[in-house]
């Protein structure tokens, strides 16, 4: 089947992720870590629509302030445009306008789900009609988080996080999640673990990482109980220690009823683990009543996919 170019506007949706577990190797000779995770791809979304035009080029709106974003080239979604056009021969543009709903810096996948949904638009737009193993090759070279925003749903990622496999589970997770005002550096919370690491062992190197089972039976049964007995993250403690407060607002969280907080990703964000939707509410308004900008949301959802007008 062929797709031909569009003339008219598309429009992507790419869902933001939490880390149900994150396990994080050594630092290899080139400075990045082996990882294995669990994702869980969330209600909350990026919204891009796509363009045609004589170059690429990107711009923000959204529910939060996007006035520091980079719109040039070192932007992923721009990287994205720019990496799927190499790939594919074509020579066109595309102007990409996203509305920005996931956490800025929030360890939440954001960018990584612009990039995911321009691959998509592009694909759209341009008429390529490239298969999804293709998609995903591309998705890989431009982020550990871009291949899950593409496939969402429950997966275990390995090495970079880009190596994929479906997770089995059941049921629908509620979650609330603390949106921090401010946001920490990937980079700089990986370079803080290894801070930690060095300072509480001699030398002594960590097992390759991989996902408990216990994250992965408690998915397959669909108990949010069990599985905020598995929810683990080494990045946690050194987003605490470059931003202390979030101890307290997992304290906070945690005696206001949620199962389990933790940090999702390499943070800021906290995501809150609810025994169902009426507790998520219940939570969500805790939350807000102590002024902090909470979120409530349910996983597991859809990758990035074309929104029909």
């Amino acid at each position: 089947m062929t797709f031909l170019p569009s003339e008219e506007a598309v429009h992507v949706r790419a869902p933001g992720k939490i880390n149900l577990f994150l396990h994080v190797g050594d630092a290899g000779a080139d400075g990045y870590h082996d990882v294995a995770t669990a994702f869980q791809a969330v209600s909350l979304y990026e919204d891009v629509f796509a363009q045609p035009d004589d170059r690429i080029s990107v711009s923000f709106t959204g529910t939060m302030d996007t006035s520091l974003l980079p719109t040039d080239g070192s932007n992923l979604a721009v990287k994205a445009a720019k990496l799927f056009a190499r790939t594919t021969g074509v020579t066109a543009g595309i102007r990409l306008e996203i509305e920005k709903h996931v956490p800025i810096a929030g360890g939440m996948g954001g960018g990584s789900a612009d990039a995911a949904a321009t691959l998509l638009a592009c694909d759209a737009l341009w008429g390529t009609d490239l298969p999804k193993d293709a998609m995903l090759r591309i998705a890989a070279k431009l982020g550990a988080d871009v291949p899950f925003a593409l496939m969402g749903g429950t997966a275990i990622g390995t090495g970079r996080g880009d190596r994929l496999s479906p997770a089995l589970g059941t049921g629908r997770f509620h979650w609330v999640l603390a949106v921090a005002d401010f946001g920490l550096s990937t980079p700089a919370v990986y370079r803080e673990l290894d801070v930690l690491r060095a300072e509480r062992r001699r030398g002594a190197p960590v097992s390759t990482p991989s996902v408990d089972a216990a994250v992965l039976q408690a998915l397959r049964a669909g108990d949010p109980a069990r599985l905020a007995e598995a929810l683990d993250n080494d990045l946690q403690a050194a987003a605490i220690r470059l931003a202390p407060g979030l101890a307290d607002l997992i304290d906070l969280g945690e005696q206001a009823g949620a199962l389990a907080g933790i940090v999702s990703g390499s943070g800021p964000t906290v995501a809150f683990l609810t025994e169902d939707s009426d507790s998520a509410i219940a939570l969500q308004i805790s939350l807000s009543a102590a002024r902090l900008t909470a979120l409530h949301v349910h996983g597991p959802v859809h990758g990035a996919r074309v929104m029909l007008p």
